[in-house]
């Protein structure tokens, strides 16, 4: 029978507004403004969940994103389903439908829970040594580990939501809208700085706005009626952006920062369509001020896991924000003060509070005493050994301590039953963001916290996320720093009267301890994967000493909250067995995202189509109408062969090629990257950057370059040309020109700041159409006749301004087939009226369009390499038979070293050759292996063939290939293994084609 634990009426939720909503398949109520978590509990649903490797059930355990336990597949079996979302976050709306997760056939009975009863056999790092043998067993225990890893089920339909992107630049950015963050915004946008406030939760005020103790006083106001009048203040300033359910997922470097924003899944299902559901925002500030609290920590004891044991913070919010009780008997057990604060809420609200179990001696302040005079019974010096309760706590067990903390004063058991224990035991700045951003911690012994030391950017951390926990620290502390950040003389704040109670008595023990040897108890610290205490001892048995090696042996801290709850406990428990220092042992890597992020959110709306660019060069709508088939070459569309009468791209690549040779040809090369370089460096940062030298290359001369990684293996190819004398453009591969580009812009900002280069990217400014083969003068003369054309003129690797019907072009004389050639690049809004104008103007010709695959066959024919094709991150231009092309004169450039490593000098590497079939019509399939003997078992692959065509000039089939030693075996007769045949195959130069290279000249 369902039982309401609504116990009072609280503003943040509308009670006029009843939800209905699903879960686990039945039909609950609650109401406008509740979480899943907290209209769960409201319905007295404590168990939500089982665990991930011993599928003990699991309940609410916090109100926030660090919420380890209830975790739901919402929508499940649609489009719109998603894993692993918090209930604690998820605002319940009509229409919602939520399961567990991690159990079968239902999480009230979980055959998987017999991993529980097995826990004996289960100890941390239990897979490394148990599926080790026999090894042929490994695909069956493949099969059951695949099918038990990962928690909930991932959508098998596209998602039909919409997602955006959103980039914003301020002045400051405060992340965190408690009282400490709602301070910081306020100063700033009040002193005339743009300034926008984030927070993950719908309301802000952080805990603050619930604070209802008559203890805690700022100006004779309860804390909470003063802060709402700030907040009614903030809401009016002009400069100054809110936006709440958005949470901060990275900070990076420079004061770049990612927030999703959540628009819509708080709404009822009929008012989402069509409407943007998360937003990333994109966040550049030139200040950053972080004000994300702290995180309650819980108290580590056997059988701390149970449902219904919930951290003390969570069970005041629920009480005081959403006005749900999460018991009728509830017992708290802590190691500091803010416990009976929320004992004593709960108690002045009707809320039965049963005992206290404090494990400090004494604690002397006026929330103490407070509880005491209402009549709750107090255990000092005790702690919790056992708790009882399958799919919900019933009862604990408790025993005094002994005054070092580790053991106990007697034997004597006192038994208490409960339907929620509610622990405290402290606080961890929640420091996440500000390590992301590269800040440094520093550890403070006092109360065993970490807190910011070091700040990489502009930026500074103020609140509890500063390590300030009391109310009058908070904004004493906050309002110094915000005056020496912000430089400002002074804050409406710097005067406040506060009155709160100060908690000195606090009493840390990571591993509480037990009637019982640790090996027969479950001390959990992570809630989640299922990692005890015993299993983090066993790993330092082990011999691990790193917390980031403890971590991934024992999977602490792996799960979806990233450890936010039980890292702190992994630490300590480390430092105290190890016996060293918790400052000196560190903590773990805070990566991004902070919480989790949908797949949606990172894409934003490039999905499906749109998911990556499509380029299109200025002639593509000549292509389109000419019935050009397209192939994509990077983010390129480009034409890969034209077609006529229903050729095959055989014949139609036959047919263009020998055009091409034969009269003339001509390629649309708008795609070749284009990159603009000046400066009065231009020509030492190009001989750093090339194998070859640059310093006296002429004004109006071209150059081919080739560009190496730092292992000294080919990257990149292109020819660059000089313009003036500190100007050139240089171009590269289409696939490759954004890669080189990121690359020569890293080496000028972090290897050689001291050059003066710039660089821009002008690939999409210039339309280029290139025009080869033997009547190529003739057409060029004809579209410019007053340009002299003459060798002695314009020569091989020189280009000229021209203006063609009077707009500026210009023309290279530069070749990728080995014949007479022209590229001509002109502003790119005129370049399908030059491309026509060279048909035109080769009509006579028979000027013949041809794609990206007789560029290939033409180019090969050369001996030609395609970066990429050809190569494969593994070739060095020796390899590729290409030392002409580099420098032994030159000091250094990108890669020289790494050519005279051992390795890179053996005679026996890969190296590009030429090859040709016994049967000159068999082409050869690109990637087919070659060998050298076909009785060897296993077979000797001696390299494999990285281009092939056939080729109509030469009557032929050709190839090139990369084979070990290589160059070395010029004539020799080799084979390729195919699936029914071998190819007989001799190797010969890779130049097939006008070897003295006539044709250039022609």
């Amino acid at each position: 029978m369902l039982k309401n634990l609504r116990v009072t009426t609280s503003k943040y939720i509308d009670e006029t507004s009843r939800v209905s909503f699903k879960f686990n398949g039945k039909s609950y109520f609650g109401y406008k403004g509740d979480t899943l978590a907290s209209a769960l509990l409201a319905n007295d649903i404590h168990l939500v969940g089982r665990s991930f490797k011993y599928h003990r059930p699991r309940g609410i355990m916090t109100s926030g994103s660090e919420e380890p336990n209830a975790i739901v597949q919402v929508n499940n079996n649609t489009a719109l389903t998603e894993p692993n979302v918090r209930a604690t976050e998820l605002e319940i709306y009509h229409g919602l439908e939520a399961n567990s997760q991690n159990c079968w056939p239902s999480v009230d009975f979980d055959i998987g829970g017999i991993n529980n009863f097995l826990s004996p056999l289960l100890p941390a790092g239990f897979y490394y040594k148990t599926f080790m043998w026999p090894a042929s067993f490994w695909e069956k225990y493949e099969y059951v580990i695949r099918h038990s890893a990962g928690l909930g089920k991932s959508p098998t339909e596209p998602d039909p939501d919409i997602y955006d992107h959103k980039y914003i630049h301020c002045d400051v950015l405060v992340i965190g809208a408690g009282i400490g963050g709602i301070m910081a915004a306020k100063t700033a946008a009040k002193n005339n700085l743009k300034t926008l406030l984030l927070d993950e939760k719908n309301e802000i005020g952080g805990s603050t706005i619930f604070q209802n103790s008559e203890h805690v006083k700022i100006n004779d106001q309860n804390s909470s009626a003063w802060l709402e009048n700030e907040i009614n203040e903030l809401r009016n300033i002009e400069n100054l952006e809110i936006k709440t359910r958005t949470s901060v997922a990275a900070y990076h470097g420079y004061n770049y920062l990612l927030a999703r924003e959540n628009l819509t899944d708080h709404l009822p299902k009929n008012e989402k369509n069509k409407k943007v559901r998360q937003r990333l925002l994109k966040i550049r500030a030139k200040k950053v001020i972080v004000a994300t609290g702290s995180l309650e920590r819980p108290l580590v004891f056997n059988n701390n896991d149970r449902p219904g044991i919930m951290l003390s913070s969570a069970v005041k919010k629920y009480a005081d924000y959403y006005g749900v009780a999460t018991g009728r008997k509830n017992i708290f057990f802590t190691n500091n003060d803010t416990a009976y604060e929320s004992a004593i809420s709960l108690n002045k609200k009707g809320i039965k509070v049963e005992a206290i179990i404090d494990i400090r001696e004494q604690s002397n302040t006026v929330f103490t005493k407070e509880a005491e005079d209402l009549g709750i019974k107090v255990y000092r010096s005790h702690t919790v050994v056992n708790t009882e309760g399958y799919k919900k706590i019933n009862r604990i067990t408790i025993m005094e301590l002994s005054k070092d903390g580790q053991s106990f004063t007697s034997q004597e058991k006192i038994n208490l039953d409960c339907d929620c224990l509610a622990i405290a035991g402290g606080w961890t700045p929640a420091v996440h963001l500000f390590t992301q951003s590269g800040g440094k911690l520093k550890f403070r012994e006092k109360d065993q916290v970490f807190i910011p030391d070091t700040y990489p950017s502009d930026q500074i951390s103020i609140g509890s996320s500063n390590g300030d926990f009391e109310l009058d620290d908070i904004i004493k502390n906050s309002t110094k720093s915000l005056k020496e950040f912000l430089n400002i003389k002074e804050t409406e704040f710097d005067n406040l009267k506060i009155n709160c109670p100060k908690d000195n008595e606090i009493r840390t023990i990571w591993l509480l301890p037990s009637n019982k040897v640790l090996g027969k108890t479950k001390p959990f610290v992570d809630y989640q994967n299922d990692a005890t205490a015993k299993d983090i001892k066993l790993a330092l048995r082990e011999g691990f000493r790193s917390i980031e090696h403890v971590k991934r042996y024992t999977t602490t801290g792996m799960g979806t909250d990233q450890g936010k709850l039980g890292n702190m406990h992994a630490l300590g428990i480390i430092a105290e067995t190890a016996g060293i220092k918790m400052g000196e042992l560190g903590t773990t890597t805070f990566r991004p995202p902070y919480t989790p992020l949908t797949f949606g959110t990172i894409v934003g709306r490039n999905v499906g189509e749109y998911f990556d660019t499509f380029r299109r060069t200025p002639i593509n709508d000549w292509h389109i109408e000419n019935k050009a088939e397209f192939e994509n070459v990077g983010q390129w569309k480009r034409a890969w062969y034209h077609p006529k009468n229903n050729e095959t791209m055989h014949d139609a690549v036959q047919r263009e090629s020998k055009a091409a040779r034969n009269s003339a040809g001509i390629l649309d090369a708008s795609t070749l990257g284009k990159i603009d370089i000046q400066g009065t460096d231009a020509s030492e940062f190009l001989n750093r950057v090339y194998t070859n030298a640059w310093s006296k290359l002429a004004i109006g001369k071209c150059r081919y370059g080739l560009m190496l990684n730092e292992d000294g293996m080919v990257y990149d190819d292109g020819v660059t040309t000089r313009l003036d004398e500190n100007h050139y453009i240089m171009t590269t591969t289409t696939g490759g020109a954004a890669n080189v580009l990121g690359k020569l812009e890293d080496y000028l900002q972090t290897e050689w700041p001291e050059l003066d280069v710039y660089l821009s990217s002008v690939t999409d400014h210039y339309a280029t159409a290139s025009i080869c083969g033997p009547n190529s003068k003739k057409i060029l003369n004809k579209l410019i006749p007053d340009l002299d054309l003459s060798d002695e003129s314009f020569p091989h690797m020189s280009f000229k301004n021209a203006k063609i019907d009077n707009i500026k072009c210009r023309i290279m004389r530069i070749s990728f087939t080995g014949e007479h050639s022209y590229e001509i690049n002109i502003q790119a809004n005129y370049g399908e009226d030059l491309w026509k104008k060279c048909m035109e103007a080769g009509e006579e010709f028979n000027i013949t369009p041809y794609g990206t695959e007789t560029m290939h066959l033409l180019r090969a024919e050369k001996g030609f390499i395609i970066v990429g094709q050809d190569t494969d991150g593994t070739m060095t231009p020796i390899d590729l038979q290409m030392d002409w092309i580099v420098s032994k004169k030159k000091y250094d450039f990108i890669g020289k070293r790494s050519l005279y490593r051992s390795d890179t000098m053996k005679e026996d590497r890969k190296q590009l050759v030429g090859l040709i079939t016994d049967n000159p019509t068999e082409v050869l399939e690109e990637g087919a292996q070659i060998i050298a003997n076909t009785s060897l078992k296993p077979v000797e692959m001696l390299g494999h063939v990285t281009s092939s065509y056939y080729s109509p000039n030469l009557n032929k089939s050709i190839a090139l290939a990369v084979v070990r030693g290589g160059k070395n075996m010029l004539g020799q007769k080799l084979f390729i293994p195919m699936e029914d045949k071998n190819i007989n195959v001799t190797i010969v130069d890779p130049v097939f084609f006008d070897k003295e290279n006539v044709r250039l000249n022609a």
